[in-house]
């Protein structure tokens, strides 16, 4: 009895599929990269349903004669080779043949294509990669591909679904993507009715990264230009000064082409090394451009990861480039956009947080969170919001009154009984705390330990966190998957002072934030929160939002502390109390009097 089984080609393209056709963002991404491979100067995406129920992509293109239209559905077939010649070139952004075999085969596909030499252009129906129609039809010159029911056939795949919100937002970052890198071509997005972005095409990438990530991520960036040996790199990185809470804002593009890279996320963020605080990750919007000869595509069938020729010669030519734009830093990106441009460009404002200026904030138990319906008030513009210089932060000095009100528990003056007694003799850097306990000497990071003061007296709480109610609602762009992550974690947030409200699909308003939180630091904590949301259970998230509310609070390196302050501080850290900050770093070096004076040669 024969063990070994020929599968079918149905089983076989299904199979494939799997690789190639991960979720409907997938579906939205190959046939925008085939709609550019036509020669589209316009194209336009529209979904419903998130996407698993309708696509549709729409360019002006070169189309397809009726053989191809047909053809195109095989396993293989493609227009970009010929032979096996041309893997050592690939200059298109698809190549392999598998993309529209691999969305036939689990979804149905409606295809309206004509050349502009043809009278007529062609209709073809496929419904799980069998063709069900094909004729002759009138249409515009180019393609049109509809593609419906993505997964029908696949059951399995099908219950992984996330939400129609999580799998929307995840089609328009891979719509966003596929536009940033391609500045010249101009791109609509169209969800549910609703124009999500849509760029000019004008050929400048500036206008791209204005219409894609916002007028105030545009504002921060710094032009970057380099070329090392063959590897050309042009594009934009962030101001030290607008570091962000994840990698969420970089994008990488050789040829053209988006492409993920630890390599050059690891060249860019070396070209910071000591101008960006720890824990904050640069932005950055590259586009490299090389030879095809000299980058392998042909690594996955998704074509999102290549391999270099020469790894260092194009690590070196990122790494310079960003950091000769980091070294002579001069006043951020002035958006210079044409008159039409910024009438197109202004009602949208792609991954945008809009700030309040003046924003304050008073104290008050926060409401039962109305994380829910989306809010019936018309939306209403965003106000430009004018480009600022960096500020150092200076934290006013509070009398011993005021220290003495703050309920973070460091008002103590004495240390406890079986402790000797702490004096502090001064601060360094304004960081660090210089304090004598004994014969030891302790270096205490002071927002290390008032940090830590801050997240065990909030985790110590067996009650809803206090929240301030903003006086001036903030809203603010969660990106993809953001929504579905705060959705699901709204309960908890509330619970953590936080008060949430949908605004439209892409925004939240928030309306409360505990009392810990300064609102100007809103922003950076939604966006590390985020990030910390996506895995682990409920006690785990809850400790995240903690680390990060904490984080935020404490007293920052650089600002001008109380002495009460920093004796308190001193006396947590000598009592053993506080030895390890939230995030595991110890926050003070101890010194003893005989290492002390062994160095100085007092004694052997």
């Amino acid at each position: 009895m024969a063990v070994i089984n020929i599968l079918s080609p149905h089983v076989a393209d299904m199979i494939a599929a799997g690789e190639v056709v991960e979720r409907p963002g997938s579906v939205v991404k190959e046939l925008l990269e085939n709609a550019i491979d036509a020669g589209a100067h316009n194209i336009t995406l529209e979904l419903k349903g998130g996407g698993a129920t309708y696509i549709r992509v729409t360019d002006d293109g070169c189309g397809m004669a009726p053989d191809d239209a047909g053809n195109c559905f095989l396993r293989h077939a493609t227009s970009k080779l010929r032979d096996e010649r041309g893997l050592e070139a690939i200059a298109t952004m698809g190549f392999r043949g598998e993309a529209l075999a691999a969305i036939a085969a689990v979804s149905r596909i409606e295809l309206l294509t004509r050349r502009a030499e043809d009278e007529a252009g062609t209709y073809v129906s496929v419904s799980g990669g069998d063709i069900m129609d094909m004729h002759p039809a009138g249409c515009p010159r180019g393609t049109t591909f509809t593609v419906r029911d993505v997964f029908f056939n696949t059951p399995a795949r099908l219950k992984f679904m996330k939400s129609d919100r999580a799998e929307g937002s995840w089609c328009m970052q891979q719509a966003a993507r596929v536009a940033l890198g391609r500045p010249d071509i101009s791109i609509r997005c169209i969800k549910d009715g609703k124009e999500e972005f849509f760029t000019p095409g004008d050929g400048r990438a500036e206008s791209a990264v204005y219409a894609l990530l916002g007028r105030p991520v545009a504002l921060s960036m710094l032009p970057a230009e380099g070329e090392n040996e063959g590897v050309s790199v042009t594009g934009f990185v962030s101001s030290p000064a607008a570091g962000r809470g994840s990698r969420a804002m970089q994008f990488f593009f050789v040829n053209g082409r988006a492409i993920r890279s630890q390599s050059l996320q690891a060249a860019v963020e070396q070209a910071y090394k000591n101008t960006l605080m720890v824990g904050k990750f640069p932005a950055c919007v590259l586009y490299i451009t090389m030879s095809p000869g000299a980058v392998d595509v042909n690594v996955h069938p998704t074509k999102n990861e290549v391999k270099f020729s020469s790894e260092k010669r194009v690590f070196d030519a990122v790494y310079y480039a960003a950091l000769n734009a980091v070294q002579g830093e001069k006043p951020t990106l002035q958006m210079d956009l044409s008159r039409s441009t910024e009438k197109k460009l202004a009602p949208q404002s792609y991954g945008r947080t809009v700030e309040t200026p003046g924003q304050t904030a008073m104290e008050l138990h926060s409401p039962r969170v109305r994380y829910g319906a989306p809010r019936t008030a018309p939306r209403t513009g965003v106000s430009p919001i004018p480009h600022r210089q960096p500020v150092q932060p200076v934290r006013p000095r509070p009398s011993k009154a005021e220290v003495q009100a703050r309920q973070v528990d460091i008002t103590e003056k004495t240390a406890p009984a079986e402790s000797a007694p702490v004096r502090v003799a001064g601060e360094i850097l304004r960081t660090y705390i210089l304090a004598e306990q004994g014969d030891k000497v302790l270096v205490i990071d002071k927002h290390a330990a008032h940090e830590r003061m801050i997240f065990d007296r909030l985790k110590a709480q067996d009650r809803q966190i206090m929240s301030q109610t903003l006086l001036q609602p903030q809203t603010w762009r969660p990106g993809p998957e953001g929504m579905e992550l705060l959705s699901a974690n709204g309960e908890l947030l509330n619970e953590l002072g936080f008060e949430l409200e949908p605004y439209g699909d892409e925004d939240v308003i928030v309306r409360a934030v505990p009392e810990d939180l300064d609102p100007g630091q809103l922003a950076a904590a939604l966006e590390e929160i985020c990030e910390k949301l996506r895995g682990g259970g409920r006690d785990l998230a809850r400790d995240s939002v903690l680390q990060t509310v904490a984080c935020k609070a404490a007293i920052k390196a650089g600002w001008d502390t109380d002495p009460a302050e920093l004796l308190a501080l001193a006396e947590k850290v000598a009592s053993g109390e506080i030895r390890y900050c939230p995030h595991g770093r110890p926050v003070s070096v101890t010194l003893t009097k005989k290492e002390l004076d062994r160095q100085f040669g007092r004694i052997k």
